[in-house]
């Protein structure tokens, strides 16, 4: 009699175990069971969140101009990054902030980034100055490279400040390939333009690099530093917004423009997508108004305050929302074009009409 009994209770615990497991999946697959599982959002899924997180140790903090600092970040096994490249930094307030890489692509020991004390800022590079000191280690992102050096039979950068830190390496390596560059480097005064010394002498074969400080000639003639451009010259510009309208302005036609910005692009002159719109939170069943000069982010988090966000700029990419309805006016200095296909970064971008449907 004990055999078949115990049999029995063995089929019994067997069944009740699988059951179970398979519930437990069932749970996993919709919360709210025995309701239909939702499909998942794409919002908030960026494949750019895949990019390596990792902790550095800085090595080093040198002034390298008036207000502005260089930090020597140390790992290893980092790898390699062309120029042009930028890395975002974790820094201890959470915050995201992106910063040009401007050492030695082949060092894979170290990354070097710069940047300069905003007075009137976000906080950002506050935080950097006053608390990014030796010793501290940093989680950092990347890099990733959004304004990379083209082939072309010669090349003219306008750069005005801290606009030097991507054009940098670039400059490096032109000058030991042989390839024909020019310089026009501006700033406020000599004193407060980081890598001086180093970009006077790479340039000093030749006469290739113009610097003109404010303080002593005014603003650099950028007219000038195109004129009588040879056919297919590349023209690579950082820097404040003016300096880069100024040079889209005066760019002869047939001459590519590659440009890093400081911050987000403004919209087009006429203004378009600059008014009020709605926005519908299709999944939240909710509709919000979008005033002039507010961000869609802002309207958002109003009603859903868990969208998570970071640089602001459209910069980092961490509010990148699916798009449904509308047509999208992108403001923004990352997406790709299939991604500006059916998604926008709610930071700085808009609608160009009067109603967007985003997947949230």
């Amino acid at each position: 009699m004990a055999l078949p009994r115990l049999r029995t209770v063995v089929l019994v615990s067997g069944a009740a175990l699988l059951t179970r497991r398979a519930l437990k999946r069932r749970i996993a697959r919709s919360p709210l069971w025995p309701l239909p599982a939702l499909p998942e959002p794409v919002s908030g899924h960026s494949k750019r969140r895949a990019t390596a997180v990792r902790r550095l140790l800085i090595t080093g903090r040198t002034v390298v101009a008036d207000g502005v600092v260089s930090l020597r970040l140390e790992g290893s096994g980092l790898p390699r990054w062309e120029p042009g490249a930028h890395l975002d930094l974790v820094l201890p307030s959470g915050l995201v902030r992106q910063y040009s890489l401007c050492g030695d692509p082949e060092d894979t020991g170290a990354y070097t980034v710069a940047t300069r004390l905003v007075e009137d800022g976000r906080g950002g590079s506050r935080e950097v100055h006053e608390q990014l000191q030796e010793g501290l280690e940093i989680e950092v992102r990347g890099p990733r490279n959004r304004f990379p050096l083209a082939g072309a039979p010669g090349y003219v950068f306008v750069v005005g400040g801290i606009g030097i830190t991507p054009v940098l390496p670039m400059l490096r390596s032109l000058a030991a390939s042989g390839a024909e560059w020019r310089l026009l480097y501006g700033g406020r005064s000599r004193g407060s333009m980081p890598f001086l010394a180093e970009v006077e002498k790479l340039g000093a074969d030749g006469d290739r690099v113009t610097v003109v400080a404010q303080d002593e000639a005014g603003h650099p003639d950028v007219a000038a530093a195109l004129a009588g451009l040879a056919p297919g010259t590349a023209v690579y510009c950082c820097g404040p917004e003016p300096l880069m309208d100024a040079v889209a302005g005066a760019l002869p036609e047939g001459h590519p423009l590659h440009l890093e910005r400081f911050s987000a692009a403004t919209g087009d002159a006429a203004g378009s997508g600059s008014g009020p719109f709605e926005v519908e939170l299709r999944r939240s069943g909710r509709t919000v108004p979008v005033a002039a000069g507010q961000s869609v982010l802002a309207a958002v988090r109003a009603e859903l305050p868990h969208v998570a966000y970071s640089c602001e700029q459209g910069f980092c990419g961490t509010c990148q929302q699916r798009v449904l309805e509308g047509e999208i006016d992108h403001r923004d200095e990352l997406l790709t074009d299939d991604e500006r296909g059916g998604s926008m970064l709610i930071c700085v971008s808009r609608c160009r009409g009067g109603r967007l449907v985003l997947d949230l």
